[in-house]
């Protein structure tokens, strides 16, 4: 399965905005609608290499200081899940 490893932007969020969003019990930001901007962005192949580069994107001074984040995004739909049949004792 291969990843997207994103490097975002945190918006900031006035008070009052936290205060709405906690009484209306919705949430204060909704990627969907208004994602975060982009700062750097990379594929991995599989899930070990993008949590390598995550953790090194992790590094940088912008993420340490809470201002930017790390997001690992799966790019490939695995498909539904098949249940293993069970043995049972006959």
């Amino acid at each position: 399965m291969r990843f997207l490893i994103v490097r975002t932007s945190i918006r900031a969020a006035a008070d009052a905005d936290i205060t709405a969003a906690w009484a209306g019990g919705r949430r204060l930001r909704d990627e969907t609608i208004r994602p975060e901007p982009r700062r750097q962005v990379v594929h991995a192949e599989d899930r070990d290499a993008a949590f390598i580069l995550a953790r090194a994107f992790a590094t940088v001074g912008a993420v340490r200081a809470g201002k930017q984040r790390i997001k690992v995004l799966p790019l490939d739909d695995p498909g539904p899940q098949q249940a293993r049949p069970q043995g049972h004792a006959t």
